[in-house]
Order: C-alpha cells, then sequence, then structure tokens
C-alpha cells in the first residue's frame, strides 16, 4: 500500500504579494529606464547636443545633417573594417576633421560653425560626400554683430603669411631634390632627402591641412585609398615613404615625385591665395596638436614605413612656436598671465623632444617606448590645450 504524497504547502499569501510587487517593481523600473533613455536621445537630438554620424565601408548614414550655428558636437562611429577619417569642408577647406578613427569605434568631433552649406567627407577618399546645412540663431547673429575690430590681427597675419611663403619656397626646393635623386637612382640619397623634405611639410602642415583635395594629394597615408598601397590614387608623401624604407625600391617611382613637385609648387600658390581669418591662425595649430595627442603619438602611423615621426612633431612645434611669436605683442596687451603658461607648454614639449634627439638627429619612433609616447601626448595636449584660451582671451571665440 503506496503511502500518499503530502500535499505541497502554498507560499504564504505575503510572500506572494512580495514576489509580484517585485516583479511589478521591476517592470516599472525597465519601462522607466526605457522612457528615460528614450527621452535623453530626444532631448540630445532636439539641443543638437550630438549628432551621430556611421560610417560604413562605402557610404555614410546620415549623409544630410542640418544643425542650428553655433557649438556642434558629432559623434562619428566606424562601421567599417579599417582606420577612417570624417571632415567637413567649406569649399576647399577643412573646417574641422578626425583622423585616424578605428573599426568598431568612434570620436567625438566638436566644431563651431556659423550659418552656411558645408560638405562632409565619409571615410574612404572614393566614397560620396555628404552635406551639412547650418542654420542661423540669435546668438549666432549676435555674435556676427559683436565681431571685433580686425586692424590689430593685419600684422599677425601678414606676417603668418610671410613664414607661409618662405617654408613653402624651402619645401618646393626640398622636394625638388628629393625628385632628382629618385630620378638619378640613388636610393640611399633619396631615404636621406626625405626627411628634411617631410620635415618643411610640417612646419607649413596647419595651414596646408585647410586645403582638403591638395592635402589628400600630398599627404593622405594608405588606408584612406580602397586598395591601399596598391591603390593608384596613392601617391605623395607616403607613396614616396612606402617606396623608400619598405620595399627599398625606385621602381616606377619617378612620375610620383615628378607629381609631388608639382602639386607642393600649387599648395604654395593656394596657400597664399586664401585668406586665413584671425579666429584660424591659433585653431589650426591646435587641431594639428591634437592630432598628435590623440593620433600620431601613439600609434606611429603617421610615418610608419620611415619612422621619422618625431621629426615631424619637432616641425609641428616650429610651427607653434611662429604663431605664438606673431600673437605675443597683441596677448602682452590683452592677456598678459595667459603667456607664462603658453612658453610653459611650449619649453616643456620641446623639452620632451629634445630628449629623444642623438647625435645623427631624432630617434627613429619605432625605439619610442610606450611611456615616451604617452609623454609626447600629454605634453602636445597640454600645448593644445593652453592655446585654446587665446581666442577667447583675444575676444575671438564664438565667431
Amino acid at each position: 500500500m503506496s503511502t500518499p504524497t503530502p500535499p505541497v504547502a502554498s507560499p504564504p499569501r505575503a510572500l506572494r504579494w512580495a514576489v509580484a510587487g517585485s516583479v511589478i517593481v521591476m517592470i516599472a523600473a525597465g519601462g522607466l529606464f526605457y522612457y528615460a533613455s528614450k527621452m535623453a536621445a530626444a532631448k540630445r537630438q532636439i539641443n543638437h547636443d550630438e549628432v551621430v554620424v556611421n560610417i560604413h565601408p562605402h557610404n555614410c548614414e546620415p549623409n544630410a545633417l542640418t544643425v542650428p550655428a553655433g557649438r556642434a558636437s558629432f559623434r562619428i562611429v566606424n562601421r567599417s573594417d579599417r582606420a577612417v577619417e570624417w571632415e567637413i569642408l567649406d569649399g576647399v577647406l577643412v573646417v574641422e576633421e578626425r583622423e585616424n578613427i578605428a573599426p568598431g569605434l568612434s570620436q567625438v568631433i566638436n566644431a563651431n560653425l556659423v550659418p552656411g552649406d558645408y560638405a562632409i567627407t565619409c571615410g574612404l577618399l572614393s566614397n560620396p560626400r555628404g552635406t551639412l546645412h547650418v542654420t542661423p540663431t540669435a546668438a549666432s547673429d549676435a555674435a556676427a554683430k559683436a565681431r571685433p575690430s580686425m586692424v590689430a590681427f593685419i600684422g599677425p597675419l601678414s606676417e603668418f603669411r610671410v613664414y607661409l611663403s618662405s617654408q613653402s619656397s624651402a619645401l618646393i626646393k626640398a622636394v625638388t631634390a628629393l625628385e632628382q635623386a629618385i630620378a638619378a637612382g640613388d636610393l640611399s640619397q633619396a631615404q636621406a632627402l626625405y626627411l628634411p623634405a617631410r620635415a618643411a611639410y610640417q612646419r607649413i602642415a596647419p595651414a596646408a591641412q585647410r586645403l582638403a583635395e591638395l592635402d589628400n594629394a600630398i599627404n593622405a597615408r594608405a588606408d584612406y585609398f580602397e586598395k591601399r598601397e596598391q591603390d593608384p590614387g596613392f601617391v605623395g608623401f607616403h607613396r614616396l615613404e612606402y617606396a623608400l624604407f619598405q620595399q627599398r625600391s625606385l621602381d616606377g617611382l619617378t612620375p610620383v615625385a615628378q607629381r609631388l613637385t608639382s602639386d607642393v609648387t600649387t599648395l604654395k600658390q593656394q596657400l597664399l591665395a586664401q585668406s586665413l581669418p584671425p579666429e584660424q591662425l591659433v585653431s589650426i595649430v591646435v587641431r594639428n596638436l591634437k592630432t598628435i595627442a590623440e593620433v600620431r603619438a601613439a600609434s606611429g602611423e603617421e610615418e610608419r614605413y620611415s619612422h621619422s615621426d618625431l621629426n615631424g612633431f619637432a616641425a609641428n612645434l616650429d610651427a607653434a612656436h611662429k604663431v605664438v611669436d606673431l600673437l605675443r605683442p597683441l596677448l602682452s596687451k590683452s592677456a598678459a598671465d595667459l603667456l607664462p603658461k603658453i612658453d610653459s607648454a611650449l619649453a616643456a614639449f620641446d623639452a620632451q623632444l629634445s630628449g629623444l634627439k642623438s647625435n645623427d638627429g631624432y630617434a627613429g619612433y619605432a625605439t619610442v617606448s610606450a611611456a615616451q609616447r604617452q609623454h609626447i601626448a600629454d605634453k602636445a595636449k597640454a600645448l593644445a590645450d593652453v592655446l585654446d584660451g587665446i581666442d577667447p582671451a583675444l575676444g575671438l571665440s564664438g565667431l
């Protein structure tokens, strides 16, 4: 005779209500979280706090944007399989950019935009460009009316034009010598002449990088072309660098060197033809320093074949010194307390690079440790940050 199974006791009513209450609370919390997330996303969209752009292998989504004038933030998400860049262009001029966005990651671009229509690039140079429409606001109208007198900036801008002219002439001379060595079939001489030619370009890079098409022809890395190093559109300095230091061959390189000589000659003409607003004199240098801090110092990808990154950093620093010296008289009157901070940041970056010099010049970047690279990035960022204070001090911020 089997023993009857005793009935399972029901949980106390209080326990059942507690469990049910917990479930309800969890559902409610989830609902509130979802609602809050949606509201936050909607608020970001309404306030234009952050515009998300997805870069796919062959297009961007969205590729037509509208934002109000003023400060705008763009989160660029790389959904392709290679490092890419994203730029805002005003005609042929680069307004703002972000380089070397790694696959699967995102970076934020902050731009202070005035009303107008702009173009936007999208990853590979062969990808279709998009559009950015910036609408006027009461604040942008007020900022335009409050623009300070430009008379005080005539001197510094004129002197910077002289600097660009002389440095561009030095660049043409250095690239011509490099072209002649390549045409003569002298690999070791071409390798030696590449470094001063590259440094000459880096001294004017902050201004040259405003000219999107020319900068792509002169300075674009292989990453931004469909077939990388084998792409026929891959020309300029890095194509020469690849052949000289990676392939160690001059085969087929003469036309590339001739094209570079032609392009840097055109670069000088366009640099002198383009006017530079006073509010961009410092910002172009700051943007250049930020690429060192955020990308170039850590990765060493800019000069990946020759490992001559330190030469480039030092040349970029020369440009920063020049801009500060041009603005020093104005800063002495309007922001005397800012100058010691600027000079200290310049000296710190100088010292960091000088510590990596040898008898033959700067060390190859492959020998620079991760800790040393981080120090370089830190010094570049500190200098960029303090230089960012110049425009507000001179009444140029918000323009």
